[in-house]
């Protein structure tokens, strides 16, 4: 929604959802095991987490390839959006 407001075309929008996605799982696997140790509770729901990531990642896929022509900007019957 804040990239289709921003005007960023698809090609540029698509990726940063990716990005904003899985934004520093793998540093927060690393500092789970740092300070809480591997036999942690803290540390299994963390690696827990980033394998949920995948599945949201396809979703994130589903929804942007579904959205694809809005963010195509330069038309006029798009340009009062």
């Amino acid at each position: 929604m804040g990239a289709r407001k921003l005007r960023i075309l698809y090609q540029e929008a698509a990726p940063s959802t990716f990005i904003g996605a899985s934004n520093f799982f793998e540093l927060a696997v690393a500092v789970a095991l740092i300070l809480f140790g591997i036999d942690s509770g803290a540390t299994l729901a963390t690696v827990v987490g980033v394998l949920v990531e995948v599945p949201v990642m396809l979703h994130f896929v589903s929804i942007m390839k579904r959205n694809k022509a809005k963010f195509q900007f330069g038309t006029g019957s798009d340009l009062n959006t």
